[in-house]
């Protein structure tokens, strides 16, 4: 009764491949995006926005794009914190060398360059799967650590070692620095997030989608059919590495606005970005969002209660949370390693059957 298609007629092809072709799914969008768009920015304030708003948009970003490369093509990554670094010190080195370009395109850029970085990291896939694959991009992540490590230009030759993001307007409003508005940033980070999450939607239901997904069913199978393994592997790599970069560029502009390397792109980001696929599932752009939701939100749920409401000290509450934080991965792996979507899906099923038995 709540949630059925009986009633919605199709007239066209058009209306019956759409993204949401149910009508409750449009509603549900629509109302999600009202308010992000115009309810939030409204109330948002510098905690929400550095802590929870901007931490899970640059995650979902992330998780999205290694989720085209992991559940869409069945190629595994650990490479995502390298991946970052690169969009992030792209970002940094274009804003530098050319102070007067437009942000969307300094972002849009690292992306490109992340993209060929990965497209060169996953020229291995070509050989190698599985086990062998994921070391090779684990080594990646540790050469492009050192690399941003040890060659100074890329950080302009600071002592420090750091990068540092200078102001920048977008239309007028300050996106960057320490002045710019909470709601700006957010404003900004969502909009690219919407985009990118409808462009990747939309590739993984195409011709492209379908390749990747040929590939992680059976490869053997999918280059007998005659999808070639080369073109379907590299554009996932360069594809998800796009989304990385940008993420990464977002990370460090918007969200941080500075950062070392070894601490904001270190392996622990690769594995918590992987961790959100995971439980939020494989091979679902939803599930992106739903994992970058639950990692982000669940340990500040859990410090903020065992911090505030029992009265632990922060140092054990940090050890708490990331137990319980392991304990909960592992339950959502044996419980449903599809991950939250799955479980989303099976709501939406028991929706159309409802108030009947089944």
């Amino acid at each position: 009764m709540l949630y059925r298609e009986a009633g919605q007629f199709k007239t066209s092809y058009e209306a019956d491949q759409a993204v949401f072709p149910i009508r409750q799914d449009r509603w549900v969008i629509a109302v999600v995006l009202i308010v992000a768009l115009a309810a939030v920015p409204l109330v948002i304030e510098d905690y929400w926005t550095n802590a929870v708003m901007l931490p899970f948009l640059v995650y979902a970003l992330a998780a999205l794009g290694l989720n085209i490369l992991v559940g869409y093509c069945g190629q595994i990554s650990l490479g995502t914190g390298g991946f970052m670094a690169v969009g992030a010190f792209a970002a940094f080195k274009l804003t530098t060398m050319f102070p007067g370009m437009n942000l969307i395109a300094v972002l849009l850029l690292s992306g490109l360059v992340t993209a060929g970085v990965g497209v060169v990291f996953g020229l291995p896939s070509l050989r190698i799967k599985g086990f062998y694959l994921a070391v090779a991009t684990l080594a990646a992540q540790f050469f492009l650590v050192w690399l941003f490590n040890k060659v100074e230009w890329f950080y302009n030759y600071n002592a420090t070692g750091q990068i540092t993001m200078p102001p920048r307007e977008i239309f007028g409003f300050l996106v960057t620095g320490p002045a710019a508005k909470p709601a700006v940033k957010y404003l900004f980070a969502l909009s690219f997030v919407i985009v990118f999450a409808v462009v990747a939607k939309n590739l993984v239901r195409g011709r492209i989608g379908r390749m990747w997904m040929s590939i992680r069913d059976m490869d053997i199978a999918a280059e007998l059919i005659g999808v070639r393994p080369l073109h379907s592997k590299l554009s996932a790599f360069a594809v998800s590495s796009f989304y990385i970069g940008v993420a990464g560029g977002l990370l460090f502009t918007v969200w941080l606005g500075a950062a070392e390397v070894t601490e904001a792109f270190g392996i622990d980001k690769s594995f918590l970005v992987l961790f959100m696929v995971i439980i939020g599932g494989l091979g679902s752009v939803l599930g992106s969002f739903l994992g970058a939701g639950f990692l982000v939100l669940m340990p500040i749920l859990l410090k903020n209660f065992m911090v505030g409401g029992l009265g632990i000290s922060p140092v054990v509450a940090k050890h708490v949370e990331i137990t319980t934080m392991g304990v909960l991965i592992i339950l959502f792996l044996i419980v449903e390693p599809h991950g939250l979507a799955r479980l989303w899906q099976i709501t939406k099923e028991k929706l159309r059957l409802w108030p009947f038995p089944y």
